[in-house]
């Protein structure tokens, strides 16, 4: 029996009474708010296992808190959480589970789908690819002319890119052998071109990662490094130089890869959710299967915080309410996340992914119009990089963006006094953010009167900051956990199913149509298309001569 279509979130009490405390935090001000409560800073702030966050400079109460926590209760929040680690098909509109967080689960853990413990099933794959990045960071699994495989190629897109690389790039101080790796995602020839062409091929190693080993670009770029390879070491070459994580044993085969060396995961992981599976086998293969473990348990740290945790106390559950609090009821359209640590220079690119194709969202899980606005825009850059580019507008633009400053205690390379240099900005911009300066604090200053105006900071622009004890990989492992839970309590509330992705097929579709009618003997005919289209396959055909 079908349970019924509960109302929209906007029509509950919890929520009319956030609409209607707004007016109240709206008015006031981050310095009043100091000012008033002595002891804001110490009461806004959360400890878990290494991981501060002080939320204390955000436009908020005790009440908007109790408020906000109020309406995660009214939209089912706990329930929502106790259905995903269950193996309930919460991705309803593909009838699937929603498991990632049984990619991490430790062995003596079980979590079942029809019966069947899938936890069993992921510890079989983390064994078989820890047995093979032994062999290949040990030199006893060598290229065709018995050369030590110490370049890997990455060769996958979306979730089978940002992720891998986000964590590639933030642990390989940590590798512990001499191995790289390169990522290659953009069908652009340029992307895969410019890393061959620095990449050995007795030494290469390439990893293509593709669920169903169909998806366009990663299987043009994987036939395009096979052909490279081919031609110099020669067809034998590809099954010692090529593997795949797929669940496509037959495409595998095909490609020449032998099934014995394909790596799989599962439907109920979706791609943006799939670094801690086979996925992340580069990540193994670079920092070895025991680190590899090491980021799986930081994960799973803040998985079992965000299912036991109570709300007000709960890191990833404070973030997603703070930032419905800014979407919904200050109309804030973005938000920035700023790691300062160069390491994450990928993260807040791999986030985008998280956050925006998974509440991205314009109808709820029922098939109406989505109540309120749903997932804003995630942008950013490391820090300090960024105070020197669009931080002017963070502080004196006319758009309310709130911000995660994200730092680290300590960080695997150190040089000189840089890394205090580096907090000291951090804080700096949480200071400035939060309480501007005044016009009298300006005229105080013996500023010009008619540079007053431009000297002034309004203040009162939220951030979260999030500090690390190292940045380590279980501490990556716990950021990444947090923002995943925090997506979902955001689409919990909101009522969006965060876990399709309907938004991303269409554009696929069109472009395999288009890319056929580029390149045919004869033109398409004409109203292929809309009349924008037309003309614009008529003339990338006459720049390539084909007209």
């Amino acid at each position: 029996m079908a349970l019924p279509t509960p109302s929209p979130i906007t029509q509950s009490p919890e929520w009319q009474a956030l609409r209607e405390h707004h007016p109240d935090v709206a008015g006031s001000s981050l310095r009043r708010l100091f000012a008033e409560d002595p002891g804001r800073a110490e009461r806004l702030a959360a400890d878990v296992d290494g991981v501060h966050l002080d939320y204390s400079k955000h436009r908020l109460t005790d009440e908007t808190l109790r408020l906000l926590v109020a309406l995660a209760e009214r939209a089912g929040l706990s329930e929502r959480i106790d259905a995903m680690f269950s193996g309930a098909p919460i991705n309803t509109t593909e009838g699937r589970a929603v498991l990632h967080v049984a990619l991490r689960a430790p062995r003596d853990q079980q979590v079942r789908i029809e019966g069947h413990d899938v936890v069993g099933d992921v510890h079989a794959v983390l064994d078989r690819m820890a047995a093979f990045a032994h062999e290949v960071r040990s030199g006893s699994w060598s290229g065709q002319t018995g050369e030590a495989l110490t370049q890997v190629v990455n060769l996958g897109i979306g979730g089978s890119d940002l992720g891998p690389a986000m964590a590639y790039e933030a642990l390989r101080d940590r590798a512990g052998a001499p191995l790289t790796c390169a990522y290659v995602s953009n069908v652009d020839g340029s992307d895969l071109g410019d890393v061959l062409a620095r990449t050995d091929p007795e030494r290469a190693l390439f990893v293509v990662c593709s669920k169903t080993f169909t998806t366009l670009e990663t299987l043009t770029n994987a036939r395009s490094a096979r052909a490279w390879l081919v031609e110099r070491l020669g067809e034998a070459a590809v099954g010692r130089h090529f593997v795949a994580v797929s669940t496509n044993r037959d495409e595998v085969a095909a490609f020449g890869i032998d099934p014995a060396n394909m790596f799989e995961f599962w439907d109920w992981v979706g791609g943006r959710y799939s670094l801690p599976s086979a996925v992340g086998l580069s990540v193994m293969l670079a920092i070895g299967p025991e680190r590899f473990r090491q980021l799986l348990a930081g994960f799973h740290a803040m998985d079992e915080h965000f299912r036991t945790a109570p709300f007000e106390a709960n890191l990833p559950v404070l973030l997603g309410l703070i930032g419905i609090w800014y979407t919904d009821f200050f109309d804030a359209q973005s938000t920035a996340v700023v790691p300062y640590a160069q390491r994450l220079v990928r993260f807040p690119e791999y986030l985008q992914q998280l956050d925006m194709e998974s509440n991205g969202k314009s109808v709820d899980r029922w098939g109406r119009p989505a109540a309120a606005p749903t997932g804003p825009v995630l942008w950013g850059t490391v820090g300090t990089n960024g105070q020197h580019a669009y931080f002017q507008l963070l502080h004196q633009g006319t758009r309310l963006v709130p911000c995660d400053l994200i730092g680290f205690g300590r960080l695997p390379t150190e040089l000189g006094d840089h890394h205090d240099l580096l907090m000291a900005n951090l804080f700096a911009q949480a200071e400035a953010l939060a309480f501007g300066r005044t016009a009298e604090e300006v005229r105080a200053n013996g500023v010009a009167p008619e540079l007053v105006p431009h000297r002034t900071f309004a203040g009162d622009r939220p951030t979260s900051t999030i500090l690390l004890d190292e940045l380590t990989p279980y501490a990556l492992g716990q950021l990444v956990a947090l923002y995943e839970h925090k997506v979902f309590t955001q689409g919990s509330v909101w009522g969006v199913n965060s876990f399709d992705q309907w938004g991303v097929e269409l554009g696929k579709a069109l472009a395999t149509t288009l890319a056929g009618q580029l390149v045919a003997p004869g033109a398409p005919a004409p109203g292929a298309h809309d009349g924008s289209t037309d003309a614009l396959v008529a003339h990338y055909r006459r720049l390539r001569g084909r007209a």
